[in-house]
C-alpha cells in the first residue's frame, strides 16, 4: 500500500497545479522571545465545539483563525547558463520568473509569521496578503529544512495572531480545522478529524552534507488540504494552533483523503529558535534506535511492548557519556512516554543543546532514571546563532566579499553574486580562487549577495562546492571542506 502512495505537498509551485504530479511537494538566554499566549480573541477562550443544544459548530474557531492566516506569494528568478553566442544572435537570456503560493500563520502582533520552508525556499521576493486584503513585503527570518518550518516577518503592528495549543493533548478522533489558501482561494476553512499522530512519511530527505536530519512526527487528519495550504493552520475547536499544514498523500497532486501537519510541539520551538537565533538549535541525544518488538520485550522482561530499543550509541555522545548503554530500552524522555522512533524524535526536538533532560530506562528488568545533557551537531552544548556562524564562515574563507556591479550583472547575465575583492590566508586562497571571482552558487544554492554567501556557508559542514565566474566570463568550479 505504501508503495502506491506518493506524497504531494500543499504548496503551489510556480503558480500552476499539475494533476500529473506524483511526488511530495508538498537557550537558555534570558533574551529568548517566547511567543505570546493570546491572539487577541480572549472572548473565545472557553469556546466548546459542542454547545448545550448539541449542535456541532465551528464558527467561533473559524472566526478566531481566519484573520490570522495569510496568503504567501513568492517570486524566484531562474538564470540559465550564460552563453555569449546566444547574445550575438539576439536571443533573450534574461532570467525566467517563477511564482509560487502558500499560506502562513501570524504568531505575534508585530508581524512574525510561521510557514513551511518549502513555501519560501529559494524565493527572491515574499509578498504577504492578510485576510483584509492588505499586502506587505516580507523578509525571511530563518528556515529549518529538517522540520520544514520557516519564519518570515512583515512590518506592521496590532495584527491578530494565533494562540498556540498543546499538540500533546490532541487525541485521535477529535475535530480539527485546516485554514489556508488552496488554489489561490484565500481564507478557506475545512474540517476533519485527527486520523493518527506521530506519523513518519519520509517526506524530508536526510542530507548529512547539508546537515539536514529530518524530524517527522506529523499529525494526520482527513481535513481537506490542497496545493496552497502549505504553511497554513491546523486548529482545534477552540481555535488554538496545534499544527502547521505541510503535506498531503495523493496519487494525483490534489487532496484524496489524508493530510499531514507539523505538530505545535515542534513548530513552536523551531519558530522561537528562528526568531531568536536565526537558525534552529537542534539537540542530539546520541542514540540509534528501533521500535520494541514482542521478541525484544520478552527478552528484556517487559510486560508489554513499550519504549524504543537502543541499538547503538554515538561515540562520545550525550547518551554514552550519561551512562546509557546498548540494549537499554528508553521508556520516557522528560515526562513524555515514547514508544516509536518519531515520538522520541519529537520529544528530543523540544530541547536545545545544553538542556538537561531526564531519561527513564528499562535495564536488567527494572526502571531507572538517567540525566542526559543534550548536545549540538558538533558534540558540544553551544548555541550557535546566525551572526556567529556567518562570522565564522568569513574568517574561514579569508576573503573580503562585495556585491557585483550593474555592468557585471549585464555582461554575465547575472542577478547578483558575491565578488571576491580581497583574499588572504584561508579556504579560498588554499583552493586557488583568485581576486575578482564572482560566487553565484554554493552547493547548487544560488547566491545573490555577500551576506547570503556567508549565511549559506555558515550553515554548512563537510564538503562545499562553489560555482561562479571570473570577470572575463570564464566559468569555474571549486570544492573544499568546512
Amino acid at each position: 500500500m505504501r508503495k502506491n502512495l506518493m506524497f504531494v505537498g500543499a504548496a503551489l509551485i510556480g503558480g500552476f497545479v499539475s494533476v500529473a504530479a506524483y511526488e511530495l511537494i508538498v537557550g537558555r538566554s534570558t533574551q529568548i522571545v517566547n511567543l505570546p499566549s493570546d491572539g487577541g480573541y480572549a472572548q473565545y477562550a472557553n469556546y466548546a465545539a459542542l454547545p448545550a443544544d448539541g449542535t456541532l459548530d465551528f464558527t467561533a474557531a473559524a472566526e478566531r483563525s481566519v484573520h490570522a492566516v495569510v496568503h504567501v506569494k513568492t517570486t524566484t528568478k531562474v538564470q540559465g547558463v550564460y552563453n555569449p553566442w546566444l547574445d550575438f544572435f539576439g536571443y533573450d537570456q534574461s532570467p525566467q520568473v517563477q511564482q509560487g503560493t502558500g499560506s502562513g500563520v501570524i504568531l505575534s502582533q508585530d508581524g512574525y509569521i510561521i510557514t513551511n520552508n518549502h513555501v519560501v525556499e529559494g524565493a527572491q521576493t515574499l509578498e504577504v496578503t492578510l485576510n483584509n486584503n492588505k499586502t506587505y513585503e516580507a523578509t525571511l527570518i530563518g528556515a529549518d529544512p529538517s522540520t520544514d518550518i520557516a519564519v518570515i516577518k512583515i512590518e506592521e503592528k496590532g495584527l491578530p495572531f494565533m494562540t498556540w495549543g498543546n499538540s500533546d493533548d490532541v487525541r485521535v478522533g477529535q475535530w480539527v480545522l485546516a485554514v489556508g489558501n488552496p488554489f489561490d482561494l484565500t481564507s478557506t476553512v475545512t474540517a476533519g478529524i485527527v486520523s493518527a499522530k506521530a506519523r513518519n512519511i519520509n517526506l524530508l530527505n536526510e542530507n548529512r552534507t547539508e546537515e539536514i536530519f529530518p524530524v517527522e512526527a506529523f499529525i494526520q487528519t482527513d481535513a481537506a488540504v490542497n496545493p496552497g495550504n502549505s504553511g497554513g493552520a491546523l486548529v482545534n475547536t477552540r481555535g488554538e494552533l496545534i499544527g502547521i499544514n505541510t503535506a498531503i498523500a495523493s496519487r494525483t497532486g490534489v487532496y484524496s483523503g489524508y493530510s499531514f501537519a507539523v505538530p505545535a510541539s515542534i513548530a513552536k520551538k523551531i519558530a522561537e529558535d528562528l526568531m531568536n537565533f536565526g537558525s534552529a538549535q537542534r539537540a542530539f541525544i546520541g542514540v540509534r534506535i528501533q521500535e520494541v518488538t514482542q521478541e525484544i520485550a520478552n527478552e528484556k522482561g517487559l510486560s508489554s511492548v513499550n519504549g524504543v530499543f537502543v541499538n547503538s550509541l554515538t561515540e562520545g555522545g550525550a547518551a554514552a557519556d550519561a551512562g546509557i548503554v546498548e540494549g537499554d530500552i528508553i521508556l520516557k524522555v522528560g515526562e513524555k512516554s515514547v514508544n516509536t522512533v518519531p515520538e522520541l524524535q519529537e520529544q528530543v526536538s523540544r530541547y536545545r543543546p545544553g538542556d538537561k533532560v531526564n531519561v527513564t530506562l528499562w535495564r536488567n528488568k527494572k526502571m531507572q532514571d538517567i540525566t542526559v545533557t543534550l548536545r549540538n551537531k558538533d558534540g558540544n552544548t553551544s548555541i550557535i546563532d546566525k551572526a556567529t556562524a556567518s562570522e565564522n564562515a568569513k574568517n574561514a574563507l579569508g576573503a573580503e566579499l562585495a556585491n557585483i556591479s550593474e555592468d557585471e550583472k549585464s555582461k554575465l547575465g547575472l542577478q547578483g553574486g558575491a565578488k571576491v575583492i580581497g583574499i588572504g590566508p584561508g579556504k579560498l586562497q588554499e583552493i586557488g580562487i583568485q581576486k575578482g571571482f564572482i560566487i553565484t552558487k554554493i552547493n547548487d544554492q544560488r547566491v545573490y549577495s555577500p551576506d547570503e554567501a556567508l549565511s549559506i556557508l555558515g550553515s554548512k559542514k563537510g564538503m562545499v562546492e562553489i560555482e561562479g565566474y571570473y570577470p572575463n566570463g570564464t566559468r569555474a568550479y571549486y570544492g573544499f571542506g568546512m
